[in-house]
């Protein structure tokens, strides 16, 4: 069982930067992919990125692609979102999710555990 944390959303004007973390309990944080989840409410559930278990590997959705970067320290058990040049558009609560895995996931129907999310507010 993996319970998952997330912390740092807020409010941030058009052009900021925002960094979210994401902290997981258990001692096998390494085994897991991890990803990073967005939703609008009344909207879908919108992959945003994800990283592998060594953090090698990571993929984005082309809507963020080059503005923010996801990352991740196993001796913390912490999956980190840094986000800059934030946009209206990428108002949302934010979620982190993981799976046990050493592929990289990007479906939010592969994730096993959800955090409870945090809001992301862009202001314009």
């Amino acid at each position: 069982q993996v319970q998952l944390v997330e912390s740092g959303g807020g409010l941030v004007q058009t052009g900021g930067s925002l960094s979210l973390s994401c902290a997981a309990s258990g001692r096998t944080f390494s085994t897991y992919a991890m990803g990073w989840f967005r939703q609008v409410p009344g909207q879908e559930r919108e992959f945003v990125c994800a990283i592998n278990w060594s953090g090698a590997s990571t993929y984005y959705a082309d809507s963020v692609k080059g503005r923010f970067t996801i990352s991740r320290d196993n001796a913390k058990n912490t999956v980190y979102l840094q986000m800059k040049s934030l946009k209206p558009e990428d108002t949302a609560v934010y979620y982190c999710a993981a799976k046990y895995t050493f592929a990289i996931v990007t479906k939010d129907t592969q994730f096993t555990y959800w955090g409870q999310g945090t809001q992301v507010t862009v202001s314009s």
